[in-house]
This record gives structure tokens, sequence and C-alpha cells, in this order.
């Protein structure tokens, strides 16, 4: 310490004294930095697609981030941001949380419709009053809110059903990434089945992003739907998922291929992504592949399998066991007689 009760070396370095020049000594390499800009600079109009300039804000990745949190700390009272609720304040708190997701949602969806209406090129129309628009869908899905709250008590209740290491809701509720990746998902589904553009894959991409679970929200999932561990699950935008379906890490719900039209360009708008009807159970690392394959009701998929065919309901899909072989440190092969 110095006398002035400060440390002698520079907050930002463990091994610079303070007031020490840390720049690169030749200057003339930093002339060419307005060069390097120009170059830079000259790739946004080039490279127009990784662009976005004007004064037409897209959606803020930030802002998006605060509503979900918002939307879970309502979904979730006591979870999240607040504790200390009771039925004497929970009204209060949730009405606070209401009134800003009115404006904050109004706000982030309209400016993802006029995005999208931008995009739209070629059209002539005259631009609607986006942020009525954006009011009435915002609006809307605070009116669906109760429902999606009624549907992830079930998935709650599942994932406690169906995990006997769950001590308890309160443990699956804080701890377990398959279910918040299901409640932003149906966040975000509801957003999509409103026509908001963008915003919902943003919510289940930040999901993705914290759980590992890549949901997207144009799937379509039953209720009493569980994930069990999560990591390196895919599910597909056209997958139609029934009730009380348990998945567990790494499988993927995917599509077969993309049908392409005579120019080759992708097809989109068609069923890509397999049907799981109600009570199915596919174990670790499972892929389930194609638009037209459907596992029945009560089917179960054992883990590694590769499908890409349906399943008749009640069916036991498994790989052939591997036989395990063990060798010793002398390099002789030790078979036992069982497989695993």
């Amino acid at each position: 310490m110095d006398r002035r009760g400060e440390h002698p070396y520079d907050s930002g370095s463990a091994s610079v004294p303070r007031g020490t020049n840390t720049m690169a000594t030749d200057i003339r390499l930093k002339e060419a930095l307005p060069e390097i800009t120009d170059a830079i600079v000259a790739t946004y109009t080039e490279c127009s697609r990784t662009s976005h300039l004007g004064h037409k804000p897209l959606p803020s990745r930030e802002a998006v981030v605060d509503i979900l949190t918002d939307l879970l700390d309502i979904l979730y009272p006591g979870y999240w941001r607040r504790q200390n609720l009771h039925i004497g304040n929970v009204e209060y708190h949730v009405g606070d949380l209401i009134d800003r997701l009115h404006d904050t949602l109004t706000q982030q969806i309209g400016r993802a419709l006029r995005h999208e209406l931008d995009c739209l090129q070629g059209e002539a129309r005259v631009p609607p009053d986006l942020e009525a628009l954006a009011q009435q869908k915002t609006v809307e899905l605070l009116k669906r809110l109760p429902d999606v709250r009624l549907i992830l008590e079930q998935d709650a209740q599942a994932a406690f059903e169906g995990d006997p290491a769950a001590k308890s809701h309160h443990e699956i509720i804080f701890c377990y990434p398959g279910l918040e990746a299901v409640s932003v998902y149906r966040v975000a589904h509801e957003l999509l089945l409103l026509g908001v553009p963008l915003i919902p894959r943003m919510m289940t991409e930040y999901a993705h992003q914290k759980t590992g679970i890549d949901i997207h929200p144009g799937a379509r999932i039953g209720p009493g739907f569980f994930i069990d561990h999560g990591t390196g699950v895919v599910i597909g935008e056209t997958c139609d998922i029934g009730v009380n379906v348990k998945l567990y890490q790494g499988v993927t719900l995917g599509a077969l291929s993309f049908p392409r039209d005579a120019d080759g360009n992708i097809i989109r708008g068609m069923k890509r992504h397999p049907t799981l009807e109600d009570d199915v159970v596919v174990y670790a690392n499972a892929t389930i592949l194609g638009g037209d394959t459907v596992i029945g009701k009560g089917a179960v998929i054992g883990s590694s399998v590769w499908l890409t065919q349906s399943v008749a309901p009640s069916t036991v899909v498994s790989m052939e066991k591997p036989s395990l072989r063990i060798k010793g440190p002398t390099g002789q092969d030790f078979v036992p007689n069982y497989v695993i």
C-alpha cells in the first residue's frame, strides 16, 4: 500500500505498476487503424445479410431476457427474483409485473413486426398501426398465462413422478433444466401462435444456451412433458408430442432430409419432424427422424436407437446388446459370460 491506501499496481493487471504506459511502443502501427476501420465498414454494404443499419431497431436481446425473467416470476411466484411473497402482497407484485410486461412486450413485439414488414420486399402495402397490433398481441399473451400455468403444473408433476431422485417439487423448479427449457418454450409457443416473429426463437435459443436443450417454439407439445437430465436434447419445429411423454438426455427429434424444389431451394412449411403419441418414453441418445415417422402410444425407444420408420403402440425398440470384453494388464482378454 502507498501512503494514500492504494495498491501500487493497477486493478486491471497484477504485474503492471500504476502509471506505466502499456501501449505498443511503435506508434506507427496505430496509423493503420483508420484503414482497418474503413475496410470493415465497406463490408457492411457488401455483406448486407449480416448487417442491420438504419433507424428501425430490432428486438433487444437484453430486453427479451428481462421479459422472460418477469414471465417466469409470474409463472413460478416466489422461485425467481422476488421472494417473501404471500397471499396479501402477491397480487400487488404480479400487477406490477403485468404492467411492466405490457410496456416492454409491446415495444419489442412492435420492433419485431416492423422488421418482418420491412423484409416483405416488393409488396406495396400501407403499413398498419404496428404499435396497436403489438399491444393486442401482448394483452392476448398475458391473458393466456393462467392456462400456461395449468400446463406447467402438469409438467412439474410429471418430473416429480418420473424421477425418483427428485425430493420435492421445489427442487424441480429450482434445479431442473428440463422444466426451465419447457417453461420458456411454452411462453414462446404462445407468442408464435399469436403471429409474433423473431422473439419466440430468441427466447428458446436463450433457454438452449442456458440448459443445452433446443426446443423450437413451433413444436406442439402436450402437458405432462418431462425431459430428464436434458443436455443435448433437440426437438424440431414440426414435432408433435402427445401427453405424458418423457425424454432423456441426448435425444434428437429431427428431420430425415430437407425436401427441395426444382431449383434446389429448401421447401419450407412441410412436416419434417416425427410425431410422438401419448405416454412415449425415449431413452438417452436415441435419434428419431422424419415427418412421416410416428411413435405409437406407450412405445419405448431404447438408448442409442436410430429410427426413421413408424412404430406401433406399446412397442419396445432397442439396439442389440453388445458383448462386454475386458482386457487385463497383460493384454489377455477376459470375456465374461454375460452381456450388457
